[in-house]
């Protein structure tokens, strides 16, 4: 017991070379047990007090949606914590929306002083990912490649945060279950097993894509040399 009479205006953590027992040796089983047992109570990795780093690590996703000319750049700072120790993790501390399209921009910086109030107050702020994807748009929203649906630019946003999240490790993402994967195998091959079904008489020749021929009614009419060409018959509007 060490009774303590002054109050306490500053603390250090020792590391674990430093930890010695009375004899002034350094004693492996007596350290490892005194800073598991520091370490066992909860981390607090940010609060509100948490002054700006000089330089701190980020990521910059390039967005180009159809539904503007000009490509939108959303950059996320992060902070790490806890640097050089069992505990260090990186948070998103900041974020930054970049774009040439001015029609969006009063709430484009309303949205970024928002999220970054989020990010540095600390805590849960996954529940921000789940709050901007149910944004949708009242005019509709577009089609991403790869055939994802987006209901709107905020949801976008949303959807990179939510990446980014995942990169850092704050977001673990949970694969469909066996159940789940099996159906989807299922479904798939019999998807694909109706797809691989041809008419008794086609051919399968010639390349896709490839127009009707109005002579020999078939499929093979391409474009040769600026010409509309058939394969099967020869016919050409050139000719």
């Amino acid at each position: 017991m060490i009774k303590i009479d002054q109050p306490i205006v500053d603390y250090s953590v020792e590391k674990i070379d430093a930890v010695k027992n009375p004899s002034g040796a350094t004693d492996d089983t007596t350290t490892h047990k005194e800073v598991g047992e520091r370490s066992s109570g909860q981390v607090i990795l940010m609060h509100e007090k948490l002054d700006r780093p000089e330089v701190l690590l980020g990521s910059t996703y390039k967005v180009k949606t159809p539904v503007s000319d000009h490509a939108m750049y959303i950059t996320i700072n992060d902070i790490v914590l806890n640097r050089g120790t069992p505990h260090e993790s990186r948070r998103p501390f900041e974020i930054f929306i970049n774009s040439k399209n001015l029609d969006h921009f009063q709430w484009i910086v309303a949205l970024t002083r928002i999220i970054s109030a989020v990010f540095r107050k600390g805590g849960d702020v996954v529940f921000l990912v789940d709050e901007l994807k149910a944004v949708f748009d009242p005019r509709g929203g577009y089609w991403k490649a790869g055939g994802r649906y987006m209901p709107s630019l905020i949801a976008e946003i949303g959807s990179v945060i939510e990446y980014h999240l995942i990169e850092i490790g704050l977001i673990v993402p949970r694969p469909p279950d066996p159940e789940q994967q099996k159906l989807i195998a299922e479904k798939r091959a019999a998807y694909e097993a109706r797809a691989q079904q041809k008419d008794a008489f086609a051919q399968g020749v010639f390349p896709a894509g490839a127009q009707l021929c109005n002579k020999c009614q078939t499929a093979a009419v391409v474009m040769l040399d600026g010409c509309l060409t058939c394969l099967n018959c020869a016919d050409s509007k050139c000719s």
